[in-house]
């Protein structure tokens, strides 16, 4: 049956909305499929809950993934040589994957260690810790190009650093969940090997107090931060930091901070991209 013109019409409206919409956020490295799945995922609610854990899986020995690793809800906690909680910066970590690897519905217990390894570009999703080791994950990879996706999942008890940005690329959390934190996000700011131009998007985030700051990063190294749609829990107080600037560097030495909130070059957010609830 041939659509009438007022329904034509109408079709292409739609069409011209949801095209409109694909394209406003691709500047957030995010994908068509990705937008459809996260509206969603977002009519549902604000954040998910926690899942139940399935059973349970200690790891002596780092685990190496390449392809895709589902965990299938277990949790993966450290034992032996990996039974570390605390802060020190050459720990192991639980899973290291290599570059284009996925891992998928995993929960890490405690002893974390130090979490995952990210040695190229990757996808986190549906990954939950339940108690922070040193860093929930580590993001190495050393090409401009490197992607890494953390897509749902949460994390919990973070005395310092959710996730390390050590490497070059961009970093993409979408639909995360974090309380009880030091930072969600911090570009390394005194690695021996620095990268210029790393970008940092938070999109669709839920972040609950206490916590000090949401994403750190190097402004003297043209680092970017992007901040949209993140709903901000128990801090009347707005004592959680959006987004700091700090005076990055090799030597070693502890990076100066320059600034926090947006100035329209490095942190890039308003005050209607942050919800204070």
């Amino acid at each position: 049956m041939t659509a009438r013109p007022d329904q034509r019409v109408r079709h292409r409206r739609r069409l011209t909305k949801r095209r409109a919409a694909i394209g406003g956020t691709a500047a957030l490295g995010i994908t068509a499929t990705a937008i459809v799945t996260t509206t969603m995922l977002s009519s549902a609610g604000a954040a998910s809950s926690w899942p139940t854990a399935t059973g349970e899986k200690p790891v002596s020995s780092t685990v190496e993934v390449s392809g895709t690793y589902d965990g299938g809800y277990r949790r993966f906690y450290g034992s032996g040589p990996l039974g570390g909680s605390g802060q020190d910066e050459d720990q192991k970590p639980v899973f290291t994957l290599a570059d284009g690897a996925v891992l998928k519905n995993v929960i890490l217990g405690a002893p974390a260690a130090d979490g995952i390894h990210c040695l190229g570009s990757c996808t986190l999703r549906n990954v939950w810790w339940e108690d922070v080791g040193e860093d929930a994950a580590t993001f190495k990879g050393t090409s401009a190009s490197a992607v890494y996706t953390v897509y749902g999942g949460g994390a919990r008890k973070a005395d310092d650093k959710v996730f390390q940005f050590n490497g070059a690329g961009k970093l993409v959390v979408t639909r995360f969940q974090v309380s009880d934190f030091g930072k969600l996000v911090r570009t390394c700011g005194n690695c021996r090997t620095q990268y210029k131009n790393r970008q940092v998007i938070i999109n669709d985030v839920d972040v609950t107090a206490p916590g000090r700051s949401i994403v750190g990063i190097n402004a003297n190294y043209g680092e970017t931060a992007a901040l949209r749609k993140v709903r901000i829990h128990g801090d009347s107080g707005r004592k959680i930091k959006p987004c700091t600037r700090f005076q990055g560097n090799s030597t070693g030495a502890e990076p100066k901070e320059l600034g926090t909130g947006p100035d329209g070059t490095h942190c890039r957010h308003t005050a209607s991209d942050l919800l204070y609830q």
